[in-house]
Order: structure tokens, then C-alpha cells, then sequence
């Protein structure tokens, strides 16, 4: 179907975008076929009135785990994942449905807006799958850079659960392997612990994989023209991924001069997320379900990424947005949040949040010559609102229509859970 969107806003993505009046927006059935003025002849088209409302690029979230949706915030009981995980893919019916739920939850990503995302953790090579299934047609979901499983250690971040443990560096090296012949688009290491991890106050994100098990994954996965991405939640784990090659520093910690230093030698990116750490920071612990460590560890967590999210808008080191989706508290339908949170907590304007959120991940994903911006040539991944998100970026979190490759959803439905959005909304 071809499309034609007139008497709307046009937002292009890109990093000085002005609300564009007057203009008509064209798409082929694909890719953006144009923006023009004077109105052709537009016989063959599906005419959109937009009636005022805002048309942008589609949002690229850039770290997201389709194992989850988010829960009631409790922090659980220690489980023995990998058992958990091997149970589920032992019977053909409960791996069925898992591959379904993941589908479904790429699927949740499009409607809220999110038309590209980036999988940086999964159950076994479902990521993968479901990306192809979206790609050839046969699932409807948004475009997906894939990770697969995750390359953790014994005791490690998510091991056994959408990471590997990996005894050793030839043990790691092999897994570099299994994610090739899986068609990956990225390695993910689990270099450090997290929140729930520590033990004591004081200890998140501990470093957990050595530095030269690091750069031996991050050598191979290069010459293999795969780039790596890395949980990393402290200032040691920084500086031994930035050390050893990473490409990618997903969440942070706070900065110093030689971390700064590694970021503007190595021309690495950040990937912030405020959302996972928000709940444990700032609810109350009998909201929150934390304990004391818990939540003294998550104040750590959260102030460390929001001071290197404001460390790299100061000194130009390339950042892009993901909100961790599926950890808790943290839904498939609300990336619009780690919008409003770094427009809050970072201090930037709502255009450079834009941007972040959409031309500039794209750049940094490698995928920018095909989406985050409204360019002739482009796919057409679009997405509208009500109101101008240059205004108010909640607006983002109640799309009215989504664009995915050309593929229209006119009015996108989303199963809301009610309680989470209630202790999330007073921050946002």
C-alpha cells in the first residue's frame, strides 16, 4: 500500500529538526518515497489526514531482553535458571510457547512506537528467529539487532538465564562460534553484576569477567564484523571493557578522568538506562520489595549512569537510550519513559532526547544509511502523535498510528498493567 500523509507535523529525527508545516509525507509501499509541497497527483495513494497531529521517525530503543514484560517489582528468590531454562526447551510444546510469548512481546515493542530494537540478552537463538520471522513477513514486530544469549561466567550477570557461562576463554571463544552460526548481529558480555547481584552495600557491579577473557572475545567477534556490547556497572568494569575493545558500554557507572579518556580513545558508545535502576533508587522499600542493600546498592547504580549520561552530552561521547525491558518494573510498551527520565535526570532539551532516541541510534547501530530519520530513500518506519513530542514527551507513550517498513497499524492497541504504570507515573 502506498501512503500519503498530509495536514500534519513532520519531525525528521534529525538533530536540529524543526516542526515542518505544510509539507505531505510519501511512502511506496516500503521506503519513504518523499516530502513535498506541492501535492501530486495522489491517485493511487491511501490519503492520511493527520488533522495536526506530529509525525517522526520510529523510536530505536537500544537495549531491550524480550524474555520479559516487566513484573510486580518483588524481587524474586534465587532460581537455578539454566535448569529453569533447559526444562522449557525440553518439551517442544512449553518451546513453542516461548517462542511465542518472545514474538509477542517484539510485537508489544511496535505497537507502543518502538519500531527498531536492539536484543542485547535472550533464550537461546529466539532473537534471532523471531528477527527473521519479522523480517520475511511472517511476523509483525519491529526491526531487531540481535544478540542471542549473552557470554557471562559461573555466578556471573543472567547466567543461565539469557547469558551462557562461560568456564573459560576457549569456553567463550565457542560460544563467539554458536552465535555466528546462529546469524547474529552482535555479541553481548556480561562483564560485571548488577543491582540484585551484590551482596553487600556498596558492591554493585562488581567486575566479574577477567580482562583477558574481554579482549579475546572482543578480537575474534571483530574480525568476525560483529561488534560487542557490555553490561558494565562500575567505574573498574569501564575501564577494563574500554581497555580490551568493547564497542559498546551498556548502563555505566560514574565517570573519572581516565574513563573519559578510554571513551574518547576508543570512539566507544553508551547506552543509558535509567529505567532499571529508577525503582530501587527512588520508591519506597515496601514499594520497591528491596532490602536496605538493595536499595542502597540501586542509588549507587542509578547516580553512576545518570552522571555518565551527563559525562558524555559534556564531553561528546556518542549515547544512545534502552530501558533494560523486562527487568522489573520495566514493561515492552514503555520506553517512552527513558525518554522523559533523561530529558529529567540528564538535563537535555527534548529535541537532543529525540534525536538520541531516534537518528543517532540508528548511526550509532550501524543501520543509519536505513532508518531513524524521515529521508527519502529510507524505510518508512514512522510513527504519529497527538501532541508535538518537542513539548511534551509523555505524548510518546500513547502512539496513534505506527509505521514499520511500510506496514501501517492505524490505531495500536496495548494491554496496559495498571499497577506498574501507577508507581512509575509520579517520576515520569
Amino acid at each position: 500500500m502506498k501512503y500519503a500523509f498530509v495536514n500534519g507535523v513532520i519531525l525528521d529525527g534529525t538533530k536540529d529538526m524543526e516542526p515542518l508545516r505544510g509539507k505531505a509525507l510519501l511512502t511506496d509501499g516500503r521506503k519513504i518515497a518523499g516530502i513535498t509541497g506541492n501535492l501530486p497527483d495522489l491517485s493511487g495513494y491511501d490519503v492520511i489526514d493527520l488533522k495536526g497531529r506530529y509525525i517522526m521517525p520510529g523510536l530505536i530503543n537500544m537495549h531491550v531482553h524480550l524474555a520479559g514484560n516487566g513484573g510486580n517489582g518483588k524481587p524474586q528468590k534465587q532460581k537455578d535458571y539454566k535448569r529453569v531454562v533447559d526444562r522449557l526447551f525440553s518439551n517442544p510444546l512449553t518451546a513453542a510457547a516461548v517462542h511465542k510469548m518472545v514474538a509477542d512481546y517484539a510485537k508489544i515493542e511496535l505497537f507502543s512506537g518502538v519500531t527498531t530494537i536492539r536484543t542485547v540478552g535472550g533464550l537461546r537463538d529466539l532473537d534471532t528467529r523471531v528477527r527473521d520471522e519479522i523480517s520475511s513477513g511472517k511476523r509483525l514486530g519491529p526491526r531487531i539487532l540481535a544478540a542471542n544469549e549473552g557470554i557471562s561466567v559461573p555466578g556471573g550477570h543472567m547466567a543461565g538465564s539469557v547469558a551462557v557461562a562461560a568456564h573459560s576463554i576457549d569456553e567463550a571463544l565457542a560460544q563467539v562460534d554458536i552465535a555466528r552460526s546462529q546469524n547474529v548481529d552482535l555479541i553481548k558480555l556480561m562483564i560485571t553484576g548488577g543491582v540484585m547481584d551484590a551482596v553487600k552495600k556498596g558492591a554493585p557491579g562488581q567486575l566479574k569477567m577477567s580482562t583477558e577473557m574481554v579482549k579475546a572475545v572482543c578480537d575474534k567477534a571483530h574480525s568476525c564484523g560483529l561488534r560487542v556490547a557490555a553490561h558494565v556497572e562500575s567505574q573498574e568494569g569501564m575501564k577494563v571493557a574500554l581497555s580490551s575493545g568493547v564497542d559498546s558500554i551498556e548502563h555505566g557507572a560514574k565517570p573519572d578522568e581516565e574513563t573519559i579518556r578510554l571513551f574518547k580513545k576508543t570512539g566507544a558508545s553508551l547506552t543509558t538506562t535509567l529505567s532499571p535502576a529508577l525503582p530501587y533508587a527512588l520508591f519506597d522499600r515496601p514499594v520497591s520489595g528491596a532490602t536496605e542493600i538493595q536499595q542502597y546498592n540501586g542509588r549507587i547504580v542509578f547516580e553512576g549512569i545518570r552522571d555518565m549520561a551527563r559525562a558524555a552530552v559534556k564531553y561528546d561521547i556518542p549515547v544512545c537510550l534502552g530501558n533494560d525491558v523486562g527487568c522489573p518494573w520495566i514493561t515492552q510498551y514503555d520506553f517512552w519513559r527513558e525518554l522523559v527520565y533523561f530529558h529529567k535526570y540528564v538535563d537535555v532539551t527534548r529535541r537532543d532526547v529525540l534525536y538520541l532516541a531516534t537518528l543517532r541510534a540508528a548511526t550509532l547501530a550501524g543501520i543509519g544509511d536505513l532508518t531513524g530519520s524521515i529521508e527519502e530513500g529510507k524505510e518508512a518506519d514512522l510513527i504519529v502523535t497527538e501532541g508535538s513530542p518537542l513539548e511534551d514527551l509523555h505524548v510518546l507513550g500513547n502512539v496513534r498510528m505506527v509505521m514499520a517498513g511500510g506496514k501501517l497499524i492505524r490505531a495500536p492497541k496495548i494491554h496496559r498493567k495498571a499497577a506498574i504504570d501507577a508507581r512509575l507515573d509520579p517520576f515520569c
